[in-house]
């Protein structure tokens, strides 16, 4: 079993950066975040294997923000720059088993609890 924490969320000003990051216990290799906006479903974010050299980035995202690894610390993180406010939306973690990168949310078994992000104009 893989239990996911967030953490990281907050308050901050379009064009502004924050980082989150997913703590997992349990072996893991793809790592993906999500985000679900207010009246929105669920959209993939960006997803990396586990050796960090193959990233997958949502076309909304690419540029700004950028997914990574510390496997040593069982750590991954979404650095997220130039935030606009429809990047407002809580964001979830979440591992799979997968060797490789998968966008698709039913991939992924194991869910952290979200944490919410909110870009202010």
């Amino acid at each position: 079993q893989v239990q996911l924490v967030e953490s990281g969320g907050g308050l901050v000003q379009a064009g502004g950066s924050l980082r989150l990051t997913c703590a997992a216990s349990g072996r893991t290799f793809t790592m993906g975040w999500f985000r679900q906006a207010p009246g929105k479903e669920r959209e993939f974010v960006a997803a990396l294997n586990y050796g960090g050299g193959d990233t997958r980035y949502a076309d909304s995202v690419k540029g700004r923000f950028t997914i990574s690894r510390d496997n040593a610390k069982n750590t991954v993180y979404l650095q997220m720059n130039s935030l606009k406010p429809d990047d407002t939306a809580v964001y979830y973690c979440a591992a799979s088993h997968s060797l490789t990168p998968l966008y698709g949310g039913l991939d992924y078994p194991y869910w952290g609890q979200g944490t919410q992000v909110t870009v202010s104009s």
